[in-house]
């Protein structure tokens, strides 16, 4: 049993070196291609699905679009929750990182960006960037965050994983999930019995397949990212098509995940 998660491409934002969380930046041109890219590594590999899941937000959606273009199965049955949305930074959500660090300073930031516990300051409900009026979370008024720590998105994201995912990979259902990085964080430290101090370091490179297998029990056997050769060793991950100095690098003192 396996499923593959990949991050979306490289989103506006994440080019303008933006918080996103749920405001609804698209994919960058760069973006595009990457998505694009996951999918010809994917199809390199022999990869096909049963389904595939995503957020209601564009990048992730877009994303997943176009690796199933690429595979040729653009009829995959789809599933979208908010469950499944980026961590919501509350009202950093559209700043600049590096004015923001300036501004705050860089410790304070990367407690706001990687910690466990660390919640950024919150929206007020009249704020234009409030999503709560968006008729994608109509019926969920009520859980519409205003802000979130990791906790409160492994919260949400765990609910929809254990309800919906893993009925599905249970059944042999070869499955594909694109997200985001703070909700692939979130079901990797659970899967891998994360500490606290290891997913604080723990950074997902945006449109690289990552490959989870499962034994029996639902525990994981082993992950990988896919290059278009097939499994990487553990600990590495594959460059990018074209190094971009603009993507959403890591800060100080981050990490990608290199746990096997």
């Amino acid at each position: 049993m396996k499923i593959v998660f990949v991050r979306h491409g490289q989103s506006e934002y994440n080019l303008e070196n933006r918080f996103t969380g749920w405001t609804d930046s698209d994919l960058s041109e760069q973006g595009l291609k990457e998505a694009r890219q996951a999918g010809r590594v994917l199809r390199a590999n022999g990869f096909s699905f049963d389904a595939a899941f995503s957020s209601v937000l564009t990048r992730a959606i877009r994303t997943m679009g176009l690796i199933l273009d690429e595979l040729g199965q653009l009829w995959v049955p789809v599933s979208k929750s908010w469950r499944l949305n980026e961590r919501h930074y509350g009202a950093l959500q559209g700043l600049n990182k590096a004015e923001t660090a300036d501004r705050y300073g860089a410790d304070q930031v990367l407690l706001w960006r990687r910690s466990v516990s660390e919640r950024p300051p919150a929206l007020e409900r009249d704020d234009e960037r409030y999503a709560g009026d968006d008729p994608r979370y109509k019926d969920i008024d009520g859980e519409v965050p205003l802000t979130e720590n990791l906790d409160d998105t492994a919260e949400r994201v765990l609910v929809y994983w254990n309800k919906k995912i893993v009925p599905e990979l249970s059944a042999g259902r070869k499955l594909l999930l694109c997200a985001h990085g703070n909700t692939l964080r979130a079901l990797i430290r659970y899967l891998d019995d994360l500490p606290e101090d290891g997913v604080v370091n723990l950074n997902i490179p945006t449109a690289i397949p990552l490959v989870y297998e499962f034994g029996d029990d639902m525990k994981p056997l082993r992950h990988y990212y896919l290059g278009e050769d097939g499994p990487l060793p553990p600990g590495e991950v594959p460059h990018k098509m074209s190094p971009d100095p603009a993507q959403d690098m890591p800060a100080k003192g981050e990490g990608h995940h290199e746990r096997a």
